[in-house]
């Protein structure tokens, strides 16, 4: 017996220490398939099902029949929501417009800000008014325009005016989310044309409507890139639940593959982020330019609307174009 106690020493030793290897990386897989951040794991949750929507609306075109791509949806003091997006028209051109609503399924156009608009992204700036960015061509830059107050917006009387520089890349910057306007200085995000090759992303501030400046955002980018996404990383926009902002972003899994792209929830905080799994009642499996708001529903409900892309390449019959879908909260 005494001649055996070493081996069996070892052998325990040995099962302890497999045993204990086992299980650090169970923990390691457990966390690497944990949430990026509650904000995120709640986003997922409410976004994942779009069956399960208290209302939703496929394909949204406003009341004169243009398609509703990209719409970003706000929600104006009287209640009425508004819209911004963009159509390709017959000219060859986008044009960015915004329309309203009474019930988030019928669109009233309102105003058309011009060939060469897209990728439209509204906010309220804290004083009545409002502030539109969108991109604008030739040479895609991103364009910004104050309005005083709501008539004003609908009437595309801007009081202020500024078109950025190309600053990351000399052939594209693009796709602005407004994250925040502080008096006189606007933060945006965006993308730049990286090496005229790939979208990446980028974060800038205008102050003054004169001085800008902007700068790459490649925490953003990495968290994407992290799901194996080998395409564009473009729009993006936050949302603050349960005061956790969590940003919606879009990332194409392979190049020039319009039915490759997916939607991901990241968690400023740690850098992570999620991938969100979206089920229609079709089964589309590709969406692209997506939004989150906050705001109260038809009914006057407490709600969280969601805004996606679903590109034609990805799409189950029925359900191409912009959706629309509610969750009450």
């Amino acid at each position: 017996m005494t001649a055996r106690q070493p081996r069996t020493a070892l052998f325990t030793a040995t099962v302890l220490a497999l045993a204990a290897a086992l299980l650090l990386s169970r923990l390691a897989r457990a966390d690497a398939g944990a949430p990026a951040s509650a904000g995120t794991a709640r986003l997922a949750a409410l976004a994942g099902d779009v069956t399960a929507a208290d209302g939703h609306r496929y394909g949204a075109r406003d009341h004169t029949g243009r398609t509703m791509d990209a719409a970003q949806i706000e929600q104006a003091p009287d209640g009425r929501y508004l819209a911004v997006y963009h159509t390709l028209l017959a000219d060859g051109r986008f044009h960015a417009a915004v329309a309203t609503s009474t019930d988030l399924r019928h669109w009233q156009r309102r105003h058309d800000f011009g060939p060469g608009t897209h990728q439209a992204s509204l906010a309220h700036d804290g004083r009545g008014g409002y502030v539109l960015a969108y991109e604008k061509d030739p040479r895609n830059h991103i364009g910004v325009r104050a309005y005083r107050d709501l008539a004003a917006l609908l009437a595309g009387r801007a009081h202020r005016a500024f078109d950025a520089p190309l600053t990351l890349s000399r052939c594209a910057e693009g796709t602005p989310g407004i994250t925040s306007v502080r008096g006189a200085t606007i933060h945006l995000t965006g993308h730049y044309r990286a090496n005229c090759d790939t979208d990446r992303q980028l974060r800038a501030t205008l102050t003054g409507f004169r001085h800008w400046h902007a700068e790459p955002d490649p925490r953003l980018d990495h968290a994407v890139r992290a799901w194996g996404t080998g395409g564009n990383i473009g729009d993006r926009a936050p949302v603050d639940l349960g005061g956790e902002r969590v940003v919606l972003v879009e990332g194409q899994g392979r190049r020039s593959d319009f039915g490759s792209w997916g939607t991901y929830a990241y968690d400023p905080a740690s850098g992570r982020a999620d991938s969100l799994d979206i089920r229609t009642h079709g089964g589309s499996r590709a969406f692209a330019n997506p939004s989150a708001t906050l705001l109260t529903d038809p009914r006057g409900r407490p709600a969280l609307l969601v805004s996606l892309f679903v590109p034609r390449e990805g799409s189950a019959p029925g359900e191409a174009g912009q959706l629309l879908y509610w969750h009450r909260l």
